[in-house]
């Protein structure tokens, strides 16, 4: 039902943000075939599914592709596909025998996604990496964090998932809309380091206009200001502001009593963008925000214009009203997990089914793409080109 309903994908099993990348084709429809390794065939209960979400919506067929034969049904499947996503390291994928060239000759509409760190060139291009370096390069991770503080990685969301899988995705959709116009595919070279520099395209603008600083934690959104910033309650709970606009900044005021406590004969409150007097309001307003729980401040905040939100763990956002209302969250076999997004008014996306055990629909795959019969599985079996 979804908008990527009958577009068939290739998803050769990788770690991180090539299977967000095919998780996200998956909840919009398409058809999402993992290749996985035989070694990792492990045998397992369908009605008792593995916990690991990203693997979710598609099916696994463990193919052995360090073999001529194993290869060569990879290059069987190729043939059907619309697009394929790897996420080895430059060349890994043309030593084992399916590099672009070799999948262009078998199916010249294909849309072949690399996704990596690095990118498919470069002096980094071959070195190893994870999210934290990626990001590091690209000018993003020395910009978040604290004054006087070290950087502070955002788990793994920049580089990983936003800059890495989600634009991965987006690449794929994009090929796939010109392949049906000009009838060819082509490669998609997702590089982390590529995507985590692009989601910074708004500080870029403002370092231009003259309102960025390079020094960490001094900026509007960086919690530099003390109207953008998250304050620790009487409970040890947290609570998020972010009244960046002056009427919203009004209200933060009234409703903090801020405005109240100058009233009576006191100083008047600084400018709210009176940089100077920034770590000044920040401490007096984490003193007021101490004097009331994290629930106690959601009953005076919540519903204003004051662009307040409680900080909430994962459990916790599970049973938030707003979450719970729209569906943020589902379960899938037992598992709590985002639901798919965005959503579509007339093909909305689902999950498709929970992980697979490695291997799990070899047959029905071969079957079902390919037409093979059992007797040509029995010969891929025995063979050690496809596992058990």
């Amino acid at each position: 039902m979804g908008p990527l309903e009958g577009v068939k994908v290739i998803e050769v099993a990788g770690i991180g943000p090539g299977p967000f990348a095919a998780m996200m084709l998956a909840d919009m429809g398409a058809d999402v075939i993992r290749v996985d390794r035989t070694a990792n065939a492990m045998g397992g209960d369908p009605a008792s599914p593995p916990a690991d979400t990203l693997n979710r919506g598609r099916r696994s067929i463990a193919v052995d592709l360090k073999s001529p034969e194993g290869i060569a049904v990879l290059l069987d499947l190729v043939a059907t596909a619309d697009a394929l996503v790897e996420g080895f390291r430059p060349g890994v994928a043309e030593r084992l025998g399916f590099g672009p060239d070799v999948c262009a000759a078998r199916n010249p509409k294909l849309v072949y996604g690399r996704m990596t760190g690095w990118g498919q060139d470069g002096p980094y291009a071959h070195t190893a990496g994870h999210d934290i370096n990626y990001i590091a390069l690209a000018g993003v991770l020395a910009h978040l964090g604290r004054a006087g503080e070290q950087p502070t990685p955002p788990i793994n969301l920049v580089g990983d998932f936003g800059g890495g899988g989600m634009l991965m995705a987006f690449g794929i959709v994009c090929a796939l809309l010109e392949a049906q116009r000009s009838g060819r595919g082509q490669v998609v070279d997702a590089a982390m380091v590529d995507g985590a520099a692009t989601l910074m395209s708004m500080m870029w603008a403002f370092q231009a206009m003259g309102i960025w600083s390079e020094e960490r934690g001094t900026n509007m959104l960086d919690t530099g200001a003390h109207f953008y910033d998250t304050y620790e309650c009487s409970d040890g709970g947290y609570v998020s502001i972010g009244s960046i606009e002056p009427q919203f900044y009004a209200e933060l005021v009234r409703l903090t009593g801020l405005d109240g406590a100058d009233a009576a004969g006191g100083e008047p409150l600084p400018h709210q963008m009176d940089k100077a007097r920034w770590d000044e309001m920040r401490e007096r307003l984490a003193a007021i925000f101490r004097t009331r729980t994290r629930d106690e401040w959601c009953a005076v905040m919540e519903g204003t214009d004051v662009c307040f939100a409680p900080v909430l763990t994962m459990s916790e956002a599970l049973e938030h009203p707003h979450n719970v209302e729209r569906g943020t969250f589902m379960e899938v076999a037992g598992i709590p997990q985002p639901a798919p997004a965005p959503r579509f008014s007339r093909t909305p996306g689902t999950v498709q089914r929970p992980p697979a055990h490695v291997g799990q629909h070899t047959d029905e795959v071969l079957s079902d793409w390919l037409g093979a019969d059992a007797a040509r599985i029995a010969e891929l079996r025995n063979g050690g080109a496809i596992a058990g």
